[in-house]
């Protein structure tokens, strides 16, 4: 019948606009960070080069953050050993603890667990600094002056998290084994030559280059999402509050969906 036959269509719009409205504003989303992000980088390669901000950048974002990153890493290296140990003697392959520690640790554990921990504190920080500076105009004063926000505030922190998410996962990793190592000397009874050379005899320097190398894309997306929405906050305090929330939630997110993509580009590499 025709009215039904339009009832029908009309559904099947309805439902096409429901599906159609997340799409539109994620699209829109990417799109907005990614002009962000190459307008920055435009506008920092012309001189001067404020590099001194960007030494300060990392201080406040990567320095700071490093007792969150060791305190997770030296406890996960050593409930890492706790777990295979036990489980593993079952089928009497508790030798291949500290192969399995070593591995997991450096080309996930490490990377995933420190971007994650220190990026929500990085990007939280991010947005309440320049949403704070956008609710009390200083960003349009900036403007007005002839300062570029981009050049000043955006690049600065781009750039400073780019660099030290790497170094703090390098470091993450490195204590993640030393509590490895110190809770099966002194939990398991395992003595500390036999786990370092089963460790070695199985951790590939591509598991330490993917690893770390995932970090430069983890420490953009923590970054990125922190200034966009800084610079993009609205309706006063609980804005500020709205936008620092969606930045941990969706920094947090995305690298978890871009830790599955990056890790099988990094496998398909021929190293």
């Amino acid at each position: 019948m025709p009215g039904e036959s339009e009832e029908k269509a009309n559904l099947f719009f309805r439902f096409l606009m429901w599906l159609g409205r997340p799409v539109y504003r994620m699209l829109m989303y990417l799109g907005g960070f990614s002009i962000m992000t190459f307008q920055a980088a435009v506008a920092y390669m012309k001189p001067p080069y404020d590099w001194r901000e960007v030494i300060v950048q990392m201080d406040y974002l990567g320095v700071r953050g490093l007792p969150i990153a060791i305190i997770a890493a030296v406890f996960t290296g050593g409930v890492l050993v706790l777990q295979l140990s036990y489980s593993l003697a079952g089928f009497g392959a508790k030798t291949f603890v500290g192969a399995l520690v070593g591995v997991s640790l450096v080309r996930e554990l490490g990377p995933v667990l420190t971007c994650l921990l220190v990026g929500g504190r990085v990007g939280a920080g991010i947005t309440a600094e320049l949403g704070s500076m956008q609710l009390a105009e200083q960003i349009d004063a900036m403007r007005s002056l002839g300062a570029n926000p981009l050049k000043k505030l955006v690049a600065p922190r781009l750039l400073a998290c780019v660099l030290v998410f790497p170094i703090m996962t390098a470091l993450a990793d490195f204590l993640g084994i030393v509590g490895g190592l110190l809770i099966s000397m002194y939990q398991v009874h395992m003595e500390s030559g036999f786990f370092l050379n089963n460790m070695r005899n199985y951790l590939d320097y591509s598991d330490i280059f993917s690893g770390i190398g995932k970090t430069f894309f983890f420490g953009y997306f923590v970054s990125v999402i922190g200034c966009f929405q800084g610079l993009n906050t609205t309706g006063g305090t609980e804005g500020l509050g709205l936008s620092t929330t969606t930045t941990v939630v969706i920094s947090m997110v995305l690298i978890l969906i871009s830790d599955f993509f990056l890790t099988k580009f990094f496998m398909i590499l021929p190293w």
